[in-house]
């Protein structure tokens, strides 16, 4: 669907798109911005010593930001099969034994699901201090802002993480999850950091 569209049914009384997907569509927008940067280097004689990490850079911002496209979609799906597990028949045992099992197959997955954005977010936050650190200084508040979208993105959907795990029974598959999440929110935080101090510095010269 197109953007408008997009923005039309996100705001719309139906609960999905949700913040899930949002979040994925922040990263994929910090994608964008981080191979802009890597685009508007490539070719510089000033940057003639990075070109080539800037046209690997735009490869991963490809496949990265397809990653995130598609998982926009995923967040939907995962939370409409949640959905599509409640409205199970629960008259008999048997049916009440399926439905449960079908929630909780639907909840891990709506959990798993904001878990890849957040990983995937990650490596964009990666990217965007490359391009922070050695991409072209007249577009370094672009790195910035993908910096911004990427930690966005990477925190929304660590949120839509927990409030899944919250309804799910396995502990184990709960405390690993946990685990992850609490090192990719630390992990952005400390990138995100360090990518605000180097726009900082730059825009002071």
């Amino acid at each position: 669907m197109t953007l408008k569209r997009f923005l039309d049914e996100t705001a719309s009384s139906n609960p999905a798109p949700g913040g899930g997907s949002v979040a994925a569509l922040a990263g994929a927008l910090g994608t964008s911005l981080s191979e802009m940067v890597a685009n508007l280097t490539i070719g510089k004689e000033k940057y003639a010593g990075v070109e080539k990490e800037m046209a690997m850079a735009t490869e991963s911002c490809k496949e990265l930001r397809g990653k995130l496209l598609h998982l926009v979609d995923e967040d939907t799906k995962a939370f409409n099969g949640v959905m599509a597990a409640f409205k199970m028949a629960k008259e008999t045992d048997d049916e009440k034994k399926a439905r449960s099992a079908a929630i909780q197959k639907g909840y891990k997955e709506a959990a798993l699901v904001p878990l890849e954005t957040a990983r995937t977010c990650g490596k964009v936050l990666h990217l965007a201090k490359m391009m922070a650190e050695k991409g072209n200084s007249n577009s370094i508040t672009d790195a910035g802002v993908a910096a911004l979208m990427a930690r966005g993105g990477l925190r929304g959907a660590a949120m839509n993480v927990s409030v899944n795990l919250g309804s799910i029974k396995d502990e184990g598959f709960v405390k690993t999850t946990c685990e992850e999440v609490t090192l990719l929110l630390a992990e952005s935080e400390k990138l995100e950091n360090e990518i605000m101090e180097i726009v900082r510095e730059k825009l002071s010269q």
